[in-house]
């Protein structure tokens, strides 16, 4: 204790403040003096400072043990013991607020209430949902217990901002319990009723649930995380839930504990919320305080639960889970990508997706050159039986497969060359059309590696609606078209430029492997083509061209996917019933439009009303007409002159600015020769309907909204994560298309 100070007229002072006590000043006021405050300064960085309006006052001041120099007049200077203060991570400010920051397990707090002191308020965190328990015990004099949320956030607690209270008479402990409290910040305060009193905090949350059913869902488990939280008497067994993705390594720890408690791993297959014995996967029981520790190795796919047990006492612990996933996916993009092996990954799936870089020598390499070709195991995919079913995530597909000597397993699809240190593995078709190195966008597309399994079959038909063929003098049409079934009154393409059916039709179906030109998508499937644009003499209707089609697939048992390319005329209800009507045999593959505009012209609108059509956007390569380096896949828009229309039901995008078949008029006949630069819309739409022909060649059984629904679910993502009304599902994907057909065979 201090010795008071003598009651001069003006006193300097120096004194020391015993540890964890109150400098208690009070003084009377002089007359003579007017109404100079008293003061104290310590003589360094954290010096404390205070005025008295009335000098009568008592005024407490928390500091911790220092020296002091005190100017003081007319006063009385004393220290008086100070109850310990809770151990915090903040300091202490002398308004004897608390900040806890995140509350998480159990926290035990001690500090003292009276009269100087009236309320000790704690803030906290919660950053996830819990039960809260907040205890007020030892008691020498009656205190309440409030939580409060500043939900104004003016740094004041306001009467309406108390969420509870326990208000116990005399020195009865005061309690708050309170289930499913949101995520955020709380404060917790002691308030003094009567006389001073030291008191005992106690604040646990609880996020984890009690019971299975109230299991805390972590949700999907993917490297490491971790939660703090408590098991005691009053809360003996906390429960979590996760999920694997893949077959993954699984580690489970339990530390920094008090007292003993044991952990669990089981999963609940009789889903009666119990963990029953049968149930139990592994489980650790150190005794004790020691750490638990649970190393699962190749864990399945699947839902699992963990149990932390109270074994003794109370405890609060830290619960660290780590997935190491056993299985490891990488998704090549539009261009030439080298895979290598994945250290830690027991299996590794690798799709190459497209490459346009194809035709450049560039190649979707699987790089195994320090191995080789001797060390691994063979099963590549074939329709007959190789290869291995599986899920990346949508849908199972048949990849090819590779197992190295230690066990390690490679699926991998899109692959153009596997690469040994004694030889190289060419997976993909090359045909001997000179112009095939030029079309990137069949290489983008994945044609190339979808020709291992189909290169299109007599049971689909493919139907071209368009402005008809280009004939020269003597009635022949492109040397590079395949024989097509045509009618005598309506095939001839009038038009007095570049003949657009022409072109539309060699990207579906040009000769391939003749020595000469350009390669078509489908090398195999017969082809009816019926000009329906011009308003010629003898041109058809889309009702009527799409009837006689139906009529020549029906004849010969056929599958039919009609190619449109074509768009802004006025609604066919005819013809609209006839898409409605063949939703399992016919799929319409139709252009979206060359407005650069949100809005698809009709007929391409009907693909948001029927899973049997088709909207197609146009995608730029690697650059645009005028040679500006563009992102594979994007959008074409040219500002002025045309753009791919966009909007609701578009479904697919594909390539555009294209090679092609050339037909122009020339005096009485017409020139045979080749685009480098066929665009628009119209060149997209072909080559999505080549590759629906595929799919439907390699499964006929399929129904054209399954076909549709195929295409849809293996293109590759632009834009937007999933769908999007700008690129639809994507960019379309041969490869992984047809290996998804082959696996619902």
């Amino acid at each position: 204790m201090l010795e008071p100070l003598p009651l001069d007229s003006q006193v300097l002072s120096h004194f020391a403040l015993p540890s964890n006590s109150a400098a208690i000043l009070a003084g009377e006021t002089d007359p003579n003096l007017g109404a100079s405050p008293l003061g104290h300064r310590q003589a360094g960085p954290d010096a404390l400072s205070f005025a008295l309006e009335n000098w009568s006052s008592l005024q407490p001041i928390l500091a911790d043990a220092s020296r002091f120099r005190s100017e003081v007049f007319s006063a009385r200077l004393e220290a008086l013991p100070f109850p310990e203060t809770p151990a915090t991570s903040n300091p202490i400010t002398p308004l004897s607020t608390y900040e806890l920051d995140t509350l998480s397990g159990s926290s035990n707090f001690s500090g003292f209430v009276d009269s100087y002191n009236p309320q000790d308020i704690y803030y906290f965190q919660l950053d996830t949902t819990s039960d809260l328990d907040l205890s007020l015990t030892n008691l020498a004099t009656d205190a309440d217990l409030y939580l409060a949320q500043d939900t104004n956030q003016n740094g004041a607690i306001e009467t309406d901002e108390i969420i509870a209270s326990s208000i116990e008479g005399d020195t009865t402990s005061e309690a708050i319990a309170l289930t499913g409290l949101e995520a955020g910040d709380y404060a917790v305060i002691v308030e003094q009723y009567i006389g001073g009193t030291s008191y005992s905090l106690n604040l646990t949350a609880d996020a984890a649930g009690n019971t299975l059913f109230e299991a805390r869902d972590l949700g999907l488990l993917v490297g490491t995380s971790s939660y703090r939280d408590f098991v005691g008497n009053s809360d003996p067994q906390d429960f979590y839930r996760f999920s694997l993705e893949d077959t993954s390594n699984l580690n489970l720890s339990l530390s920094e504990l008090e007292n003993d408690a044991d952990l669990f791993l089981f999963q609940d297959l009789n889903d009666n919320g119990l963990m029953d014995d049968a149930e139990v996967l592994a489980s650790s029981l150190a005794s004790d305080s020691q750490p638990e520790t649970i190393n699962f190795g190749s864990l399945a796919a699947g839902t699992y639960s963990v149990l932390i047990d109270q074994y003794i006492g109370d405890t609060n612990y830290n619960f660290s889970l780590t997935a190491s996933q056993l299985v490891q996916t990488v998704w090549g993009s539009l261009e030439a990508d080298t895979f290598t092996l994945i250290p830690g990954a027991s299996r590794m799936v690798f799709s190459g997706n497209g490459n346009l870089e194809f035709g450049t020598g560039e190649y979707d390499l699987l790089d195994l050159s320090h191995l080789l070709s001797t060390d691994v195991t063979f099963n590549l995919a074939t329709t007959t039986g190789g290869g291995l079913l599986y899920d990346p995530g949508n849908g199972d597909r048949l990849f090819d497969a590779l197992t190295l000597g230690d066990g390690r397993e490679i699926l991998f699809e899109s692959i153009d060359s596997i690469a040994f240190a004694d030889t190289t593995f060419d997976l993909s078709v090359t045909p001997n059309d000179p112009l095939f190195n030029e079309q990137w966008n069949l290489h983008m597309m994945g044609v190339h590696n979808a020709w291992r399994f189909t290169t299109g079959s007599e049971e689909v038909l493919v139907g071209v609606q368009d402005s008809g063929l280009g004939v020269d003098a003597d009635g022949f049409l492109h040397p590079d078209l395949r024989t097509t079934t045509i009618f005598s009154d309506n095939y001839n393409d009038d038009s007095t430029d570049l003949s657009h059916g022409t072109a539309v039709q060699s990207i579906i179906a040009a000769n391939v492997n003749n020595g000469i030109g350009m390669s078509g998508i489908n090398w195999n499937s017969s082809v009816i083509n019926i000009d329906v644009l011009g308003g010629e003499t003898g041109d058809y209707s889309l009702a009527e061209a799409t009837a006689a089609m139906i009529a020549e697939a029906a004849r010969q048992g056929q599958r039919l996917v009609i190619n449109m390319s074509l768009g802004g005329g006025g609604l066919e209800p005819d013809f609209e019933a006839l898409v409605a009507n063949h939703q399992e045999d016919v799929l319409f593959v139709i252009a979206s439009g060359n407005g650069d505009q949100n809005s698809l012209l009709y007929p391409a609108q009907l693909a948001a009303r029927y899973n049997n059509v088709i909207a197609v956007g146009a995608s730029w390569g690697a650059e645009d007409m005028y040679g500006n380096s563009q992102t594979p896949g994007t959008r074409i828009s040219y500002p002025d002159f045309w753009g791919s229309n966009y909007g609701e039901g578009l479904t697919l995008m594909g390539p555009s600015e294209v090679v092609a078949t050339g037909a122009t008029p020339a005096g009485s006949g017409t020139n045979f020769g080749y685009e480098t630069q066929f665009n628009g819309t119209s060149a997209a739409t072909p080559n999505v309907a080549g590759v629906a022909s595929l799919v439907w060649s390699i499964n006929s059984e399929l129904t054209a909204t399954q076909v549709r629904e195929i295409l849809s679910t293996t293109a590759y993502d632009l834009g937007d994560p999933g769908y999007d009304e700008e690129y639809g599902d994507g960019f379309v994907n041969a490869d992984a298309a047809v290996r998804r057909a082959i696996a619902l065979a």
